[in-house]
């Protein structure tokens, strides 16, 4: 396995005494608990938002065999499933969905505390879905939406016809497709009768600080060290296993 290599690293870094680097940590500080409450503004308007109500009869594969939209909430009334990159044609999971999953097995025991269930969909069939599972050491719920719209329908993947007009919808607008799966979360509430509303879904960059380990690496003096000059900075990416040593 190849080494990967860092981009910059830290060179010819400012170093102060003590009360100058005070000074200027308790400037940041202010910048931080600015960035803190705007963020719980965002949070309480992502919140506010209008809901849609789910129409259509969706049908997953499951390790419990084949369940329902509402079957997957258990006896929770919320739910959040993240669109993972796994076609019915790949011969292995996303790694950068496989990144993000690291820390789902953790995660999910403290959402159940907070009436919420969180499972991964994949396009892939059941068959591929649980080999890959085992090997990557994640035990959270994944089903398979094989020969179902739901991933159509909730923009993380795209059909032969998109691929052959040059455009879908991702993100919320138009791009041109250049792949048949892309990353996602959405997220959906049930109400006491059984009605089911989808509430939420984010793409692209939107689930950037869903990623635990990203978070702590931005606490270093490198931050995420990736190249931003290329289309792909987090091209460094690999599944857990295949690192060097």
């Amino acid at each position: 396995m190849a080494k990967i290599k860092t981009v910059k690293g830290v060179k010819d870094h400012k170093v102060v005494r003590s009360e100058a680097w005070l000074k200027a940590r308790k400037a940041l500080l202010l910048k931080e608990k600015k960035f803190t409450k705007l963020r719980d503004q965002l949070n309480q308007q992502r919140q506010n938002l209008p809901w849609e109500k789910v129409e259509k009869d969706y049908g997953f594969d499951g390790s419990q065999g084949r369940e329902s939209l509402a079957d997957l909430f258990g006896n929770k009334s919320q739910l959040i499933i993240w669109h993972f990159m796994f076609g019915p044609d790949w011969k292995e999971g996303c790694s950068h969905c496989s990144f993000w999953a690291d820390s789902f097995n953790g995660n999910i025991v403290h959402m159940a505390a907070r009436d919420t269930t969180m499972l991964a969909v994949s396009r892939a069939p059941l068959k591929k879905i649980e080999p890959f599972q085992k090997r990557m050491g994640l035990d959270f719920k994944w089903v398979s939406s094989f020969n179902t719209d739901f991933n159509y329908d909730y923009q993380a993947s795209f059909s032969p016809m998109d691929f052959k007009r040059g455009k879908a919808v991702y993100n919320y607008k138009v791009i041109e497709p250049f792949s048949d799966e892309l990353h996602g979360v959405s997220v959906f509430y049930k109400d006491p009768q059984g009605d089911i509303y989808h509430t939420y879904s984010t793409y692209g960059r939107g689930v950037d600080m869903l990623n635990n380990a990203y978070q702590y690496i931005d606490l270093t003096a490198k931050g995420r060290d990736e190249d931003l000059s290329t289309d792909h900075p987090s091209g460094w990416v690999r599944h857990h296993d295949k690192y060097a040593r």
